[in-house]
Order: structure tokens, then C-alpha cells, then sequence
């Protein structure tokens, strides 16, 4: 009975997504540890591809801290790669400079909300998106923190392969952004897409019209479906 309790649990977390998947290596260039969160860096985007963080449920209601920091370049990052403020000022595209990693869920210290003020964690979003239907699936995401104690966020960022760029350091224009909800122990998830467009209707945008099937997240490592093993292992232990 242990093996097929075994292939049964490996059936249903065989398609899990986890941070490990996009943060690592062979996918960034750079990866960037604000101690808070991590960012997986592309030199040639000089942007983010993909940021992950823990959000703890007992901490992003805790102290909210009003006043923001000022925004500041990375300086991990070699010069010649880096994002900076001016780069998005009076951009053609009107977009802001929206966080991936969200200082509304890191406000409970000084460093933990200055930690997301790293132009590295900023992405250029549209402002629709930005103010209007993004920040739903922030608040989102703090709210099943409260509920669950804790929730695992994966923020992942798509490009096409000749990005619009801004700026005079020539920052790439994302094409759109998952943001993946889950547990440890993936017994939750939920998966969200967000187009990065500026003539999205805004008035009667709801969370759910931005769900989607979390195996539709790009990027994911292949993984082999054991499950047709689950019978014969069934006849086997009979």
C-alpha cells in the first residue's frame, strides 16, 4: 500500500510549478538575492525574466508602512546591464514602473520595503494594468497569505524575441505576467495571466476573468506522468 500511495501523491504534484523551475542558472544570467526575494536577471532584456517570494501571513497586514523609499539601481548588477529610474521617464508607451515583487506585501520593516525599491524588480507595465487590474491579484495574493498563514508567489515575466525597449539603456518591454499562487505542499495553487496592453477595459475586470490552467504557464521543465503506473502497481499489491 506505501508504493501506491507513493505514485499516487507523485500523480498529482507531477505537474506542480515551483520557483526552482525559472530561478536558476541555466535560465538567468544573474540571480539576484534581496534576502526578501529572488530575481532571475537577463542581461540582454536588462529587466527581470521571473521574481519568487514567500509571502507570510502574519507580516503583510502587520505594520504598513507608509512612506516609500526612492527607487535605485541595482548595483549588483554590472553597469552596462543595469535598469535605471530615467529610463522610464516620459516613455512613448505609457508605461509605469510597476514592481514585481509588490511593496504593499513588504512593508512590515524599513529593509524588507526598500529591498523592492531595486530597479531590478521593476518592470515596464502598462498603466491600466499597472493601477487597475494587477494590483487586484497583488491584494490577492496577501489576502490568501492571511488565510493559509503563508503562500509561496511566483511572478513570471514573457518577452516576445524583439521586445519593444525604453529609455537610453534600452530596457526591454514585457509582452505579459503570470503570477502562480502556491502551497509547499501543492495542495493550492492558482495560476493568473496578465497582458501587458493599454487598451484593456478596465470597468467590470474581475480576478477570475484572468485565471488560467496553471500547465498553460510557460517555461515549465517537462515532467513525465507516472500515474498509468498506479494500476499495475495495484494488481502487483493485491
Amino acid at each position: 500500500m506505501k508504493k501506491i500511495a507513493f505514485f499516487i501523491l507523485l500523480s498529482k504534484t507531477i505537474f506542480a510549478i515551483t520557483a526552482n523551475e525559472y530561478i536558476n542558472n541555466s535560465n538567468c544570467d544573474q540571480i539576484i538575492d534581496k534576502t526578501f526575494y529572488k530575481i532571475c536577471y537577463d542581461y540582454k532584456l536588462k529587466a527581470a525574466k521571473s521574481v519568487s517570494y514567500t509571502l507570510q501571513g502574519d507580516l503583510v497586514n502587520e505594520v504598513n508602512i507608509e512612506k516609500r523609499p526612492y527607487f535605485y539601481s541595482e548595483k549588483s548588477i554590472s553597469s552596462e546591464y543595469r535598469a535605471y529610474y530615467k529610463d522610464y521617464t516620459n516613455n512613448k508607451f505609457n508605461l509605469d514602473r510597476g514592481h514585481i515583487a509588490p511593496d504593499a506585501a513588504f512593508d512590515w520593516t524599513d529593509e524588507s520595503l526598500d529591498a523592492v525599491y531595486s530597479m531590478a524588480n521593476i518592470m515596464p507595465q502598462a498603466r491600466k494594468v499597472n493601477r487597475y487590474t494587477w494590483t487586484k491579484a497583488e491584494r490577492y495574493a496577501r489576502f490568501v497569505a492571511v488565510q493559509r498563514g503563508s503562500v509561496q508567489v511566483l511572478n513570471i515575466i514573457t518577452y516576445s524575441d524583439t521586445p519593444k525597449r525604453i529609455g537610453s539603456h534600452g530596457i526591454a518591454v514585457p509582452t505579459g505576467y503570470y503570477k502562480v499562487l502556491y502551497s509547499n505542499d501543492q495542495t493550492y495553487t492558482r495560476c493568473l495571466y496578465y497582458a501587458n496592453d493599454n487598451n484593456i477595459i478596465t470597468q467590470d475586470d474581475k480576478l477570475r476573468d484572468h485565471d488560467i490552467d496553471c500547465s498553460e504557464v510557460p517555461g515549465q521543465i517537462k515532467k513525465i506522468d507516472y500515474s498509468f503506473l498506479i494500476p499495475v502497481l495495484m494488481m502487483i499489491n493485491n
